[in-house]
């Protein structure tokens, strides 16, 4: 008995509106990663792909140049969303979606994190110094000391705060977040 390898029109439509509202949704969605909505679209596109793809393959899916393809695709594997694969035999690149959601969270926010930690917590630290020095050369000016005393306690919380975030990004850069924040939810009960 032969099985049938083929699925009817009527599932073939059901199929195909359930994954271009999933691929619309991400398409939406991906100004939190600073991506246009055609580069989301590519990305929702290559997740239900069941193999990787080319740029040809990809341009051709989308209707798109090569060239925005390329683009759209470089962002992508910039921001760990899209990986680089090797296929015996293969003359052109190929590429496929990083298929694990919580790595690519954890990685996108932690660099993205980790880039704004550093410049603030140098430009708090400097101004910090700044200050400091300003109260050692002024120590008599009991106005210019309340003042700088305020703008002091400002910083030092917003350094706090930094060195809080420093430990979150460590969290997820080390996978210790899922510890507090399981990938899964526990049973309702």
């Amino acid at each position: 008995m032969e099985q049938a390898n083929s699925i009817s029109a009527e599932q073939e439509l059901i199929l195909q509106n359930a994954r271009k509202r999933v691929i619309a949704s991400i398409g939406k969605n991906m100004d939190l990663y600073g991506i246009t909505q055609s580069i989301g679209h590519l990305y929702g596109m290559l997740f239900f792909q069941n193999k990787p793809m080319t740029l040809d393959e990809m341009g051709e899916a989308m209707e798109m140049s090569k060239t925005s393809m390329s683009t759209g695709v470089r962002t992508l594997v910039d921001l760990k969303m899209v990986n680089k694969v090797w296929e015996k035999g293969a003359r052109k690149d190929l590429y496929e979606v990083e298929m694990d959601w919580f790595q690519t969270f954890s990685d996108f926010f932690s660099l993205k994190w980790r880039k704004a930690l550093e410049i603030n917590l140098s430009a708090l630290r400097k101004s910090k110094s700044e200050l400091s020095h300003l109260l050692q050369q002024n120590s008599e000016d009991s106005q210019l000391h309340a003042i700088v005393q305020v703008d002091l306690a400002k910083i030092d919380e917003a350094i706090r705060y930094y060195l809080w975030l420093d430990r979150l990004i460590d969290a997820f850069e080390s996978g210790d977040i899922f510890n507090y924040v399981p990938k899964d939810a526990p049973p309702q009960g």
